[in-house]
């Protein structure tokens, strides 16, 4: 195995620290704009960041601009760890987080686009942090590293082992065969979506300002909201949810195929596999939500207030479906208490958690096309079972599927439970009980949200010790990079020289 080329990596973490101060200068400007008394800190905090990355750049000019996969690993990990610890400094510099834990969770949450936080009074934060808040989750959604590996070659650096590190799903579909070109249509449509949601919530009644931020929060399927009640707040703009319960769908689908049907090939879009199953999932798991709610539940006994602006028909429609958009999606935007509906709903929604969206899509979770190549799976070995001399093969979107890529998914599934599993145990031996220690573990490594219990859709994070917050923290980054890039790095012959 070939040596580590350190220079390589400081260069590129200085090149995403660039991307991340010039960034943070955006919420500046929103500071400004807005008066609320933190825009020399936001300033600082912009310069100190860019400065560090600059000076990576400096120290690291003279680097070998080859990455290997060990490399690829490296940056992707600790990179995501470097943003999220220059990421903390707008909130230590105005002082609107008081201890470490919970600037290092509510920066983790951010760039993760889990959605979690610790916050108890969201909205009497300077505007200038609401921005930059959100725009973690914006960095984070698609990956500081896609952007990143888009002006790679103009560096002198290829990009394919970052993208293969930042995206190990199965899916491999590109759209184009130069890796480059595709992090910048990626980008570009990641963008003209955000735009375009910005100008409909507005349209639909938002303040600009909480039409910007709730845009950048659904297309990263994060979740932060400008108010203390989350999409609850807009309970009586119907059309409000309605935007919001599009654009998580778009996010929660493969983005290739949003490039496709922007491009009229709509017909690859009804012909994928995945697309398929995700949208019927949404709108069975949806539809039982509705029978439920419509038949046993009334929206007004749980914390929230629900106008009943169309009629309770209507009402149990939308709430439905948007809660069920939100944890499939891993967005977590709530309307409503879905724990105070039934204990049947708490158990319902806890099993959302490990769905997951689209492969190449913003989402986290165990991803759909996981779940769809497991169940094809299983279902061949009853065949094999009772036809052991034929050749039986699983076939995804009209092709074989290797056995290489079936046991790469199992690992994964396994190793999945194993990390839920002993996340659950750890927050047990802090403290927490079943539910509790549970929930948080499903909705940290899912990048969900909000979870069940004492940390529900009408909680927060904030009654989680110290040490519980930098466990939730490095679970969030786990499932936020697909378990294996963080997991590898702790295996002794990822370290082996030969």
């Amino acid at each position: 195995m070939s040596k580590l080329n350190h220079k390589v990596i400081i260069y590129i973490i200085g090149v995403l620290l660039l991307f991340n101060g010039g960034l943070m200068l955006l919420a500046t400007i929103a500071s400004w704009l807005s008066k609320d008394t933190v825009t020399f800190q936001m300033t600082v905090s912009a310069f100190v960041v860019m400065i560090l990355g600059g000076f990576m750049m400096l120290i690291s000019r003279n680097h070998e601009p080859q990455i290997h996969k060990r490399e690829g690993y490296l940056i992707v990990t600790l990179g995501w760890v470097v943003m999220t610890l220059t990421g903390m400094i707008p909130y230590i510099l105005t002082d609107t987080i008081e201890d470490l834990p919970s600037v290092f969770f509510e920066t983790m949450s951010g760039y993760t686009a889990t959605g979690s936080t610790i916050l108890t009074d969201i909205e009497s934060l300077p505007a200038g942090i609401l921005f930059w808040r959100s725009m973690t989750h914006w960095i984070g959604g698609m990956g500081i590293i896609v952007l990143a590996i888009a002006i790679l070659p103009l560096l002198g650096i290829g990009g394919m082992q970052l993208f293969t590190a930042e995206a190990p799903g199965p899916n491999s579909d590109k759209l184009h065969p130069r890796i480059t070109d595709t992090a910048k249509r990626l980008w570009l449509i990641y963008f003209t979506l955000t735009i375009a949601e910005t100008l409909l919530l507005y349209l639909a009644g938002m303040s600009i300002f909480d039409a910007i931020n709730h845009a950048m929060s659904t297309m990263a399927s994060g979740g932060f909201s400008t108010k203390n009640i989350s999409l609850a707040y807009w309970n009586h703009l119907p059309w409000v949810h309605y935007i919001i319960m599009v654009f998580m769908f778009l996010a929660g689908s493969n983005f290739v195929l949003s490039y496709f049907a922007l491009t009229g090939k709509i017909k690859k879009v009804f012909q994928d596999d995945e697309f398929l199953t995700f949208a019927k999932i949404i709108f069975f798991f949806s539809m039982i939500v509705f029978a439920v709610l419509i038949s046993q539940v009334d929206l007004a006994n749980d914390s929230f207030n629900h106008p009943q602006v169309w009629g309770k028909t209507e009402s149990s429609f939308r709430h439905s479906f948007f809660q069920v958009l939100a944890i499939v999606t891993t967005t977590g935007f709530v309307t409503a208490d879905y724990t105070a509906w039934s204990p049947f709903m708490t158990i319902f929604f806890f099993g959302l958690m490990f769905l997951g969206g689209s492969a190449g899509s913003t989402s986290g979770g165990i991803k759909v096309v996981r779940h769809l190549l497991m169940i094809k799976s299983g279902f061949l070995e009853f065949k094999r079972a009772l036809h052991p001399n034929a050749i039986i093969q699983s076939r995804y979107n009209g092709k074989v599927v290797s056995k290489e890529i079936i046991g790469n998914i199992l690992g994964f599934f396994i190793l999945y439970m194993i990390s839920f599993i002993t996340g659950s145990l750890v927050f047990g031996f802090m403290g927490l009980d079943f539910e509790n220690a549970v929930g948080v573990a499903a909705s940290s490594l899912g990048n969900v949200g909000p979870a069940i219990g004492d940390f529900g859709p009408s909680s927060n994070y904030s009654q989680l010790p110290a040490l519980g917050k930098y466990w939730s923290s490095f679970l969030m980054l786990m499932g936020r990079l697909e378990l294996f890039t963080v997991l590898i790095l702790f295996t002794p012959f990822f370290w082996m020289k030969n």
